[in-house]
């Protein structure tokens, strides 16, 4: 399988990825990008150096002019590269992926994402052929610390959070070496878990949406009598996040809680949840008057559709939440002060603002390794179709009946089948699941998002 996937470029170090890839990375990229400055960043692993430091001569050799970061989280390299004006900005890393791996995920100006439609494929194309050209004049390379300007942009929005003790397990990715300095601006009690950056992940994956990578923070959370607890994962873009009981908050319902706080900032705004989402997102959003949305799986696509409807924010079940007001990009730390807000703002325990989206029964996301994905889809929909009531294509395939609804789609960065399927009843989600497993055929794989 290419290392170069829908939204990154993605592989085992140095097996797969290494320093003469990505030096020729960074020579073929400024081809496609037109940039003539671009920023540069990385995480915590220990592949990351000198992964970075071979990107960095590939866009020197083309010519272009480099700022380099140093360690950040992918949020705050897309800030950067929009602070500095650049016309490019990578940040290396393999975001929740295990230790063994690494890779890089790239923007455009305005810290618009570059997928595979859009330049990434290009990209790998020129790279793998070693199809460039060497600048007359190397560009130059300084290295920039924006923490904070980063950390003061977010504090903008921290507004009216009351003292809440919040337990974080960072997982030993990024956000333990920035999170601090942005805590200690607040009136909270933090309870620090695994803040060391520490690649190899010496506790757990950082991977926040796996329910087995939360046992260590629900534990904290119900041992520390904490309000709520929030896990991040590996590069920071992503957090899960559990109450003061330590149950696990699903991320379409964190959605529909962020719904309410920006509604609150403008009501009337449009919305976007991605078509895996609880009818609890679309019900809560237009309560409130929003406009609701729903959109196709995938940063890119997300960010996409925001720009063109000028939708304030999005929640996408992996637990990517992004904010117009951040250049549409996804943020775990806006995310988080966002969920400290609306708790303070209602005086309530965060259960108790949750409880009321808990009214339908998921599946949660489940994986199938299957042969032909298309075949099987196309099976399904054969299957089902005359029984529907609609059916959608907007990623994969949806069917919805009188009292449940189902996705199925094919995962775009890893090779398995995805399902998603909810139901009014318990009874019904455990007859509607059993049957289209049975239908699926394939056997069920432990995935990432």
């Amino acid at each position: 399988m290419s290392i170069f996937k829908a939204y990154d470029v993605r592989g085992t170090y140095p097996e797969q990825v290494n320093e003469s890839l990505f030096e020729a990375i960074g020579q073929a990229a400024p081809q496609v990008l037109k940039c003539d400055l671009a920023v540069v960043g990385r995480d915590m692993r220990e592949s990351g150096v000198p992964l970075s430091q071979a990107m960095i001569r590939g866009l020197s050799k083309a010519g272009v002019e480099v700022i380099d970061i140093g360690m950040a989280s992918t949020p705050m390299l897309y800030f950067a590269t929009v602070f500095f004006k650049a016309g490019a900005g990578v940040q290396v890393t393999a975001s929740h992926n295990p230790a063994a791996y690494n890779g890089c995920k790239w923007c455009r100006e305005d810290a618009i994402p570059v997928a595979s439609d859009s330049g990434l494929a290009d990209i790998g194309k020129l790279a793998l052929k070693n199809v460039f050209t060497q600048a007359a004049k190397p560009g130059s390379v300084r290295r920039e610390d924006v923490a904070g300007e980063y950390r003061a942009n977010l504090l903008k929005y921290a507004i009216g959070i009351k003292p809440l003790t919040v337990v974080i397990d960072a997982g030993n990715g990024v956000m333990g070496s920035f999170l601090p300095r942005l805590l200690e601006k607040l009136p909270c009690e933090l309870i620090p878990m695994y803040f060391e950056p520490d690649g190899t992940f010496p506790h757990h994956e950082a991977n926040p949406i796996k329910e087995e990578n939360l046992r260590d923070l629900t534990a904290k959370v119900r041992e520390s009598g904490a309000d709520l607890g929030v896990a991040f994962d590996g590069d920071g873009d992503r957090s899960a996040y559990v109450d003061e009981r330590g149950e696990i908050i699903p991320a379409d319902f964190v959605t529909a809680l962020l719904a309410g706080e920006m509604l609150a900032r403008e009501p009337g705004a449009t919305i976007f949840y991605d078509l895996r989402s609880s009818r609890s997102c679309r019900e809560e959003v237009e309560r409130l008057g929003g406009v609701a949305k729903m959109c196709r799986v995938g940063h890119s696509f997300i960010k996409a559709m925001m720009r063109e409807e000028k939708a304030i924010f999005a929640g996408e079940l992996s637990g990517h939440f992004y904010f117009r007001d951040l250049n549409y990009t996804d943020n775990a730390e806006m995310a988080m002060l966002s969920v400290l807000t609306a708790l303070s703002k209602s005086g309530k325990k965060l259960s108790e603002l949750i409880a009321p989206f808990r009214k339908y029964f998921a599946t949660g996301e489940i994986n199938f390794i299957v042969d032909d994905a298309a075949a099987v889809l196309a099976k399904i929909e054969d299957a089902y179709k005359s029984r529907a009531r609609e059916t959608g294509h907007l990623d994969g395939l949806s069917l919805y009946f009188d009292d449940y609804w189902m996705n199925i789609r094919a995962s775009n960065t890893e090779p398995v089948l995805r399902l998603n399927l909810e139901a009014d009843t318990a009874e019904v989600r455990a007859r509607a699941l059993a049957e289209v497993e049975k239908a699926i055929g394939g056997k069920r794989a432990d995935a990432g998002h």
